[in-house]
């Protein structure tokens, strides 16, 4: 496990999350917090994934709350939409002032709450103070964009101007695995666009994501342009078909994304679904940068991000020197604890996921797999693990992970790399780790995915990228200024002289 000699630095961290008060969050609807006296409400309480340790309470509600946050959204939307530029640029700086003031507390909540290791969730905390400064530039730029119609002949006559108008009421439906910057993506970028929003927290993150919903009416958000309302999914489902709401932004499962979108199918609809994502690793490569990358982009989290390493592909001539390689940083990534600043790989959501990941990890043995490395769980912890010759009809090369686990194959050509990678029906970002300039053009040519990230992991993202998939991994994109054109719509003014 972790490094015991770490223990001073959890009992700090520990000492800290106990003189925090016990945590109750509730819905926020329309500037008020809706608790669970509330006739449709019920009282949920929340343990740590990794010890069971009690964290708080929250609400979870029923219709007639998310109706009511519906409705204040609606009426929210055309004040909002046609604030000043610079007020709503105002309310994204005082949000992220708020965030760096808050840092710590927010840190140490979502790693006791998702078990994501501290110095994962500070760094998460960081990237949403970021990305709500992102959001605030976007505000910068003039509002309306003059077309020039001089190739016409017609042109001279008349001026055009386009102008990004925001669309009404999003739905933002938001994961566990980063409760802030997944949310703070949709939020950000609407809220500079003049958007009302209802958020729907992920069951198994309530109290971050609430938390920052807080935070956003704190700063000074009008009444009814931030809600947030814990729901089952029946409810939400039923938001997303309402008319009153205009779009819906998805992330999460493949299964679950696909269904919505089937549901409204003439509404915009935003999916960040899943990925398996590859690393592929020429000849060239740095190995043992590769290999130390690999297995971060794997470990990390537990594996736990939509654009983790979950196969190593490695060419036929290095695959040996790589696959050594790959053993001993595997056994050397500290795991366990999540509030010891030393941990990579932290414990799973729940245990229902680890024994799912132990049942896959099994099913590969059984078809002839061979582990490496790993392949045992304490807890909720699923030791980082490595395998070779996984069959390719088994669940860990046809499926998301969503687990500690790499996968390590080898191929005998650049084409056949490729070709392994597009079978996959996912499609986010795939590592590419060689020296070779044809190489790198060949595969941002070639690679069926919606980035390809050079020398590095594909789990490496900045913020003002665009980010998204193609195929079942998604459609439509965010990051600040690309989720900014989904959530708007241009509008053309044409006048005559």
């Amino acid at each position: 496990m972790t490094d015991s000699l770490a223990a001073p630095d959890r009992l700090a961290v520990t000492n800290t999350l106990t003189t925090m008060q016990s945590i109750h969050c509730e819905s926020l609807v329309n500037g008020q917090f809706v608790g669970a006296d509330s006739a449709d409400a019920r009282l949920v309480s929340v343990t740590a994934p990794f010890d069971g340790a009690p964290l708080g309470t929250s609400v979870e509600a029923g219709w007639p709350t998310m109706d009511r946050a519906l409705d204040a959204a609606t009426r929210a939307f055309q004040p909002f939409s046609r604030s000043p530029r610079p007020e709503r640029q105002a309310l994204l700086q005082r949000i992220a002032t708020s965030v760096r003031v808050r840092a710590e507390e927010l840190a140490l909540l979502m790693a006791a709450e998702v078990g994501k290791p501290i110095g994962w969730a500070r760094a998460e905390v960081t990237r949403l103070a970021v990305t709500f400064d992102l959001a605030a530039e976007l505000l910068d730029a003039p509002a309306r964009e003059e077309l020039s119609l001089e190739r016409d002949a017609r042109g001279g006559d008349y001026r055009c101007f386009v102008e990004r108008v925001a669309m009404g009421p999003l739905l933002a439906i938001v994961p566990y695995n980063w409760p802030y910057n997944l949310t703070a993506h949709k939020l950000a970028p609407a809220l500079a666009a003049g958007n009302s929003v209802v958020l729907k927290p992920s069951p198994q993150a309530m109290l971050s994501t609430l938390t920052l919903a807080g935070l956003v009416h704190a700063a000074g958000a009008p009444a009814g342009v931030v809600n947030a309302v814990c729901c089952g999914p029946e409810v939400a489902e039923r938001a997303a078909c309402d008319p009153r709401i205009a779009m819906v932004s998805f992330t999460g499962s493949e299964r679950v994304g696909w269904h919505i979108k089937g549901l409204v199918p003439n509404k915009p609809v935003v999916l960040e679904l899943g990925g398996d994502a590859s690393v592929l690793v020429f000849a060239d490569a740095e190995l043992a940068h590769a290999a130390e990358r690999a297995c971060l982009g794997g470990y990390g989290y537990a594996g736990q991000v939509c654009i983790a390493v979950q196969h190593v592909r490695a060419h036929e001539q290095i695959y040996e020197v790589l696959r050594d390689k790959l053993v001993l940083k595997t056994l050397a990534t500290p795991w366990g604890d999540p509030l010891l600043p030393s941990t990579v790989c932290g414990p799973l959501i729940s245990s229902a996921a680890a024994e799912r990941v132990m049942a896959w990890i099994e099913e590969a043995k059984l078809g002839g797999a061979k582990v490496l490395a790993g392949g045992r769980r304490e807890g909720n912890v699923v030791v980082p693990t490595l395998l070779e010759d996984v069959p390719d009809d088994c669940k860990l090369a046809q499926e998301e992970v969503f687990g500690p686990v790499l996968t390590l194959s080898r191929f005998p050509s650049m084409k056949a790399a490729f070709d392994a990678v597009n079978r996959s029906r996912f499609g986010i970002h795939c590592g590419v780790f060689t020296r070779d300039e044809a190489v790198i053009e060949a595969a941002f040519a070639e690679l069926e995915v919606g980035g390809v990230v050079v020398n590095e992991f594909p789990t490496m993202r900045f913020d003002v990228m665009p980010y998204g998939g193609v195929k079942r991994s998604g459609v439509g994109r965010e990051g600040l200024r690309y989720a900014h054109d989904e959530m708007t719509l241009p509008k053309v003014l044409l006048a005559r002289r």
